[in-house]
């Protein structure tokens, strides 16, 4: 045991372990980076009562692509066709192709205020060429480099490019690499295949934009609609019939051969895919994105369904291309406002010991557990009574005061 004087007991009126209940007037001992102790006896070393509020674990963010954190608001208009969204992403990028790296840095530094400790990133624009990178980051990222190929022609760059910034990646503590195919409709399956392998060579997880939207599905299905429109237009429309696998459910099978694969979005999931995904929850995740979800319209989110099926579900913020803002409380806040179907202790779940399994993190994060890393989030609470403590964590007033990061302090309200 460390010695009286490296201890430190924060002292709330409910800590949310995750990994248990609730518990009033709660502790949790911290030694140095780790947690020491957590529980409703108050250990004998300096205490710090933090009063009305609620300790609970640092929040980790499954997917985001931080490079487009410096818009003020999302690209286009709600329930636009998502290939028009894209148009206009591709025009965004084209004009800003030099601040990816700046706003990414942004991005990072808005997602750790609002409590993010760790999170997924897609990474379109290199971050090597960022110096600040490893003396800044205070949060554990890991990063997917995002790879595009519709065209045969083009997948060695490709892959190349690939397995260079897996090289890269290694040299990094807080960073750790993955790789990103991007989408059904950007990636040849050749191209798939090569970063199944290389996922599995490097053990690096996999994460893939599917079943994202109805124009996706009709293009899988007949070669046809807007997302063709889109690719010819971008002269990347392969006609050949082994340029694209006909069904979500094939591109399901190339990634579950990676060591770990998160499905981001998953909005058209049929049955059969739904069914391929329990069987597989120990190394295969859905990554729902709520506010995004409801900025594109979609129909409402199955989550309750598919928590029953036992699928590994977590959360994501999507980026502000398509969200006001990187807040993945507000993500459950909304989960809440939205599915009354699904416990308020399952969406906490989801928004933290979740999104540390789909990245591979929940032996470090996710709950407060002795041994794991003292990051966490301190809660201001409203004065109100509930019979469920976790209605006052999601209530509209409750915001974060404070987030520590390995047994530091590293953000707080500017009024406390």
């Amino acid at each position: 045991m460390a010695n009286y004087e490296s201890l430190l007991a924060l002292k709330a009126r409910f800590v949310f372990p995750v990994a248990g209940p609730p518990i009033p007037g709660g502790c949790v001992t911290i030694c140095g980076p780790s947690i020491v102790a957590v529980g409703s006896k108050v250990p004998d070393c300096p205490v710090q009562d933090l009063g009305n509020v609620a300790i609970l674990p640092g929040f980790v963010n499954a997917h985001t692509h931080l490079e487009f954190s410096d818009l003020a608001v999302p690209i286009g208009r709600p329930s636009m066709p998502l290939p028009d969204w894209i148009r206009q992403v591709i025009e965004h990028r084209r004009a800003t192709a030099d601040a990816g790296p700046s706003a990414a840095m942004q991005g990072l530094r808005e997602s750790l205020a609002a409590g993010t400790t760790a999170l997924g990133e897609i990474a379109t624009s290199d971050w090597r060429s960022n110096g600040r990178l490893e003396a800044e980051l205070r949060s554990i990222v890991v990063m997917f480099h995002e790879s595009i190929a519709p065209l045969r022609d083009r997948i060695a760059r490709a892959v190349w490019a690939a397995e260079k910034f897996l090289l890269w990646g290694q040299t990094f503590k807080r960073v750790r690499p993955g790789l990103s195919p991007h989408a059904p409709y950007t990636v040849h399956p050749e191209l798939l295949a090569s970063l199944v392998e290389l996922s599995q060579r490097f053990q690096v997880p996999l994460a893939m934009h599917l079943a994202e939207s109805r124009e996706e599905i009709e293009l899988l299905r007949g070669g046809s609609g807007p997302f063709r429109e889109l690719l010819e237009d971008l002269q990347s429309w392969d006609p050949l019939a082994d340029a694209r696998y006909p069904r979500i459910f094939d591109y399901l099978v190339q990634l579950a051969r990676a060591p770990r694969a998160l499905v981001i979005h998953g909005n058209y999931l049929d049955r059969a895919e739904l069914d391929f995904l329990a069987d597989r929850a120990e190394a295969m995740a859905v990554v729902y994105c709520p506010r995004t979800h409801h900025f594109f319209g979609h129909p409402s989110y199955p989550l309750a369904r598919m928590l029953a099926m036992n699928i590994s579900m977590a959360l994501g913020t999507d980026s502000r291309a398509s969200n006001p803002d990187l807040s993945l409380f507000e993500e459950m806040r909304f989960v809440a406002e939205r599915h009354n179907d699904v416990m308020l202790s399952k969406i906490l779940e989801l928004g933290t010991l979740a999104g540390a399994r789909a990245l591979g993190l929940d032996r470090q994060m996710g709950t407060l557990e002795p041994g794991k890393l003292a990051n966490l989030n301190v809660v201001r609470l409203d004065d109100a009574s509930a019979g469920d403590p976790h209605e006052l964590l999601f209530a509209p007033t409750a915001r974060v005061v404070q987030t520590w990061v390995r047994g530091e302090i590293t953000e707080q309200a500017a009024d406390e």
